[in-house]
């Protein structure tokens, strides 16, 4: 399931393009990025390759695509941020709200990681670094001390490591999330708090 910004949770198999980029991500993931074709793709859709090529011409293709699905919520986060207060309650609800759109991203954020050179080449790493740090500028306060300002940014990457731990930890998949979001808000509140308490 993919999840809004609202909130409202989207099914991730509604229509054949979510399809493509699903099984793309498996087969990507089960034998490499360079090992797997389109005609692969299309063969475990039951698909032709013509019908395949309708929705995308290339692997790159998939990849950019899924890759613009998981930043266009984050965007639209951060403008809606950027015309909010700077107070504790906007930083929660940045943080509570990416929680949310990174639901459905592990297979892609493990994609980023095992396949680093193509992330590079295709140029999808710097775009993603550059929504990090729109995300980053809106939880950090600008007077903040050094150890402040890392626990905001860790509490941006405490969401990110989440989606790995779920495989390592047992227990609930949605308890797991919620604890990762709760020391992700305990980082965010705790800076926020010093802060204030130091007059910034």
């Amino acid at each position: 399931m993919g999840v809004t910004m609202d909130g409202t949770r989207h099914p991730r198999r509604g229509n054949t393009r979510q399809r493509i980029q699903d099984v793309a991500l498996e087969l990507f993931a089960e034998q490499g990025y360079e090992k797997t074709s389109l005609r692969e793709i299309a063969e475990r859709l039951e698909v032709t390759k013509a019908a395949l090529y309708y929705h995308f011409k290339t692997k790159e293709e998939i990849i950019v695509s899924l890759f613009e699905d998981l930043t266009k919520p984050v965007e639209e986060l951060i403008a809606w941020g950027e015309q909010q207060p700077h107070t504790l309650e906007t930083k929660r609800e940045i943080i509570r709200r990416y929680s949310e759109s990174l639901a459905g991203a592990a297979p892609l954020f493990r994609f980023m990681q095992e396949n680093q050179a193509t992330v590079r080449e295709l140029r999808i790493g710097e775009s993603f670094k550059d929504r990090m740090r729109g995300m980053r500028d809106i939880i950090i306060d600008r007077d903040a001390d050094l150890v402040d300002q890392v626990r905001c940014v860790s509490a941006l990457f405490t969401l990110h490591a989440g989606m790995f731990i779920h495989q390592d930890l047992e227990g609930d998949p949605e308890k797991k999330r919620e604890a990762v979001l709760e020391v992700a808000m305990d980082l965010v509140t705790r800076a926020h708090k010093a802060a204030r308490d130091t007059g910034t």
